[in-house]
């Protein structure tokens, strides 16, 4: 092969590309009808993927179609309506055609100079963001590959700015001596929240953990003492209930303490965006500073996470880099807000996914996938189980029984493959979790995945 642009290398160049959009395409059209989970001979034939290194070139079209061979029926079916084995979303059509342009663009969204349409839409789309969820709009953020790193970096922009209150420099005298910092999480904190501050630094001694109730929600009458170098990490939408903190309690007490509050929101945060489901997430305005993730009810597709913080001085004295060869501009610069330097311009698929729903489609969204939950929630109590948690949002928990009857159903549920459900512990108890997320579930898919496991269940 010869990667020469001669008329040759671009006659298979376009026939390349034509064999990915037939391929992805027949993808798409299929992906419904299949099972969720792989076959066994699908997990089986991945093997096949190992191989020494090729010594030389292999032809790109035998490549790709070996691509997809194996690793379309490997796949599990989330851009489908059945998937509700974790808070997956799906992908919204315009946010797959905008992915496949970024991919086409190939830009690096670092620096402004390198793509300019990367660093608008990533200004637009933060913009979008903060109007469609009722937060400040001088917020400050960026764009980075999921929730756990868009905590992280809120963690690090709280953590600049409390010592820099304290009249230390982290930047320059790093954590070895520096004055200490309280961190208060609930009993139910997101394992997300957790690796994020131990990346940032802060020991597990130094997390003071409050008691959460039934739903997992913090307990704001169990706080201990704030202080100004507290961070307090509250939860909008807790992964297991979909519960909210008291968002409104927390954020009262520690404002007087002059604490900083971060809202984990990967995805309990967008229920702002519904007249109907807002109330539930009242008070989260009031943070510091907040991590979401787009490829959850958005549903824009994976590597995709937002940060936002108030303080846009912390966020980028903390993450702010200098060389002699990057010149920053005028304007606000992509990498001076993020861990990430070189990434791709994930903004484009973010822009058209909120471009292409709207403030109207963004909120049937999220209100279709609660209505959908509420079904699940009905269903399963009418054939006898046992819903363990209140259904405020798109996250339902059932037992069926004891802990091996629940984990054998779950089991059972996955490899029958109608839909795919995961397992989780719930206060003690063993249960199924049912997350309804995707864009692509309907009604239909609800009732099939429904009288799957109610048979599964009553088989067990």
């Amino acid at each position: 092969m010869t990667l020469l642009s001669d008329e040759s290398t671009k006659s298979q160049s376009y026939e390349l590309l034509y064999l990915a959009v037939e391929k992805a395409i027949r993808y798409v059209d299929s992906v419904r009808q299949r099972r969720v989970s792989p076959a066994s001979s699908a997990l089986a034939a991945l093997s096949r993927f190992h191989e020494p290194f090729p010594s030389g070139s292999c032809n790109p079209t035998e490549v790709l179609k070996q691509l997809d061979a194996l690793g379309s029926p490997a796949t599990a079916a989330t851009t489908g309506g059945r998937y509700f084995g974790f808070v997956n979303g799906g992908m919204v059509p315009a946010a797959l055609a905008a992915s496949w342009m970024a991919a086409a663009w190939n830009q690096n969204a670092a620096l402004r100079v390198m793509s300019p349409v990367a660093a608008e839409l990533e200004d637009v789309v933060l913009q979008w963001i903060c109007e469609a969820l009722g937060l400040p709009a001088d917020c400050e953020g960026g764009l980075v590959t999921c929730a756990t790193m868009a905590n992280f970096t809120a963690l690090v922009a709280a953590r600049h700015a409390l010592l820099e209150r304290a009249g230390w420099n982290v930047n320059e005298d790093g954590m070895f001596g520096a004055p200490p910092i309280d961190v208060v999480v609930g009993a139910e904190v997101h394992a997300s929240i957790r690796k994020a501050l131990s990346m940032a630094g802060f020991g597990r001694k130094r997390v003071t953990v409050v008691d959460a109730d039934s739903q997992g929600r913090m307990r704001s009458d169990r706080l201990p003492p704030l202080t100004e170098r507290t961070i307090v990490c509250i939860q909008a939408g807790n992964v297991n209930t979909g519960a909210f903190d008291p968002a409104e309690e927390i954020c009262a007490v520690a404002k007087e303490q002059r604490a900083w509050i971060h809202v984990d929101g990967a995805f309990g945060l967008w229920a702002r965006v519904s007249p109907k489901y807002a109330p539930l997430a009242r008070g989260f305005e009031n943070a510091d500073s907040w991590a979401t993730d787009a490829h959850k009810w958005p549903n824009a597709g994976y590597d995709c996470g937002v940060v936002l913080v108030r303080n846009g001085d912390a966020l980028r004295a903390s993450l702010g880099v200098a060389a002699a060869y990057l010149e920053p501009g005028a304007r606000r610069e992509p990498m001076y807000h993020t861990p990430e330097a070189s990434r791709r311009a994930r903004g484009a698929e973010l822009w058209a996914t909120l471009k292409s729903l709207g403030r109207a489609g963004l909120c049937e969204l999220v209100e279709r996938s609660c209505a959908h939950a509420q079904r699940f929630a009905i269903g399963l109590r009418d054939a006898g189980f046992e819903v363990l948690n209140d259904v405020v949002i798109n996250q339902v928990l059932v037992s069926f029984g004891s802990p091996e009857v629940t984990r054998e159903v779950i089991q059972r549920v996955q490899e029958e493959g109608t839909c795919w459900c995961g397992g989780t512990n719930w206060q003690g108890k063993t249960a199924m979790r049912v997350s309804v997320s995707s864009w692509a579930t309907t009604a239909a898919d609800v009732e099939n995945s429904l009288e799957a496991i109610v048979r599964i269940a009553r088989d067990s």
